[in-house]
């Protein structure tokens, strides 16, 4: 588990380091908000497939990550676990459905819960115990190394670290919308991926000084926050700019969540500085396109905006469609 960097790849360490430990083939592990709501699930598990004379152990990961369907018992169960603090085991016919909390900063951010057919052993609750607070620590030691400093933002790292992952993620939601025997959700159908900055940064800092700038950002950060879902992805991609990916069903719907937050900061009376802006440009997650070369659509269109007043966001593809953009054949872009 400590081997690995990434704090997706250990949550499913985590799933695949229990199960054996406990004699179970399925595990799961859900992530909830400050507010108790799940905002995503894992599921593990593990069989044993015959090859000839030989057999072999075939595991499979599945993750939700929109709204997951939690059946009632588990969330019965969560609940209970969630107001005393510590585990707690519900009979499920002739099975034991057994949940653990998970901590992070003193606060409960996770359960891990699985299902067999008699309750846990002191040896066994030790080992759950010792397992599960190694993974906590790691987890959040790795998660602050991935945040950055001032925002508490995601950080270019994280991003840049994580595309080929989250691209095959949503090539996997977009596979399994379909898909009646998944535990996922109906997947949108379209990703979107924003590279957002705030308008005339360098004057603010310049005008107030640094300790202004950096109280625009962590303002700028927060209406962000409020204004996205907590499924969405924000990263602080650098200086005042920001990276967002979010899922919609359609342009408009991603029309309309980008121009919400765009309204919410240009709506709001910051101290000091009174009134800031943000320009931003997006265009569509194509899970048939390297992320990067997405991420330079995003940030032409971006400079679009910036280039017709700012306090405006432009949609990549509709600037191609409408000529004021060309693409290249070899992926560059080109202002009009």
């Amino acid at each position: 588990m400590t081997a690995i960097r990434d704090t997706y790849l250990v949550e499913q360490s985590l799933l695949r380091a229990l199960g054996p430990q406990i004699g179970v083939l399925e595990t799961s592990l859900y992530r909830t908000d400050e507010k108790g709501e799940f905002i995503r699930a894992l599921y593990h598990s593990r069989k044993v497939v015959k090859a000839g004379d030989s057999q072999k152990i075939v595991e499979n990961v599945e993750e939700v990550s929109e709204k997951p369907q939690v059946p009632i018992a588990i969330s019965n169960l969560i609940e209970s676990v969630r107001l005393l603090g510590k585990s707690c085991s519900r009979k499920l016919e002739a099975d034991l459905l057994t949940c653990y909390p998970i901590f992070g900063n003193n606060e409960q951010v996770g359960y891990f819960v699985f299902q067999r057919d008699r309750g846990v052993t002191p040896v066994e609750d030790a080992i759950i115990q010792g397992i599960l607070e190694v993974f906590t620590n790691y987890y959040n030691l790795l998660d602050t190394s991935q945040r950055d400093q001032l925002t508490g933002l995601l950080n270019r790292y994280s991003l840049e670290a994580n595309l080929d992952r989250l691209w095959n993620l949503l090539s996997a939601r977009l596979s399994d919308a379909g898909d009646e025997n998944s535990k996922r959700t109906v997947a949108p159908e379209t990703y979107w991926l924003c590279v957002l900055d705030i308008d005339h940064f360098k004057k603010i800092n310049d005008t107030f000084g640094h300790v202004i700038g950096d109280e625009v950002l962590i303002i700028v950060t927060r209406l962000l926050q409020a204004a996205f879902r907590q499924s969405d992805l924000i990263y602080r991609y650098g200086g005042e700019e920001f990276i967002v990916i979010i899922a919609a069903n359609d342009l408009d719907a991603a029309t309309l969540t980008f121009e919400r937050a765009r309204s919410r900061i240009e709506q709001f009376h910051f101290p000091q500085v009174g009134h800031v802006t943000i320009s931003g440009g997006f265009s569509g997650a194509d899970t048939g396109v390297l992320p990067k070369v997405v991420i330079n659509r995003a940030d032409s269109s971006l400079y679009a905006a910036k280039s017709a007043g700012r306090n405006r966001i432009y949609h990549y593809e509709t600037l191609i469609r409408e000529g004021v953009l060309k693409e290249a054949p070899s992926g560059s872009i080109d202002l009009f």
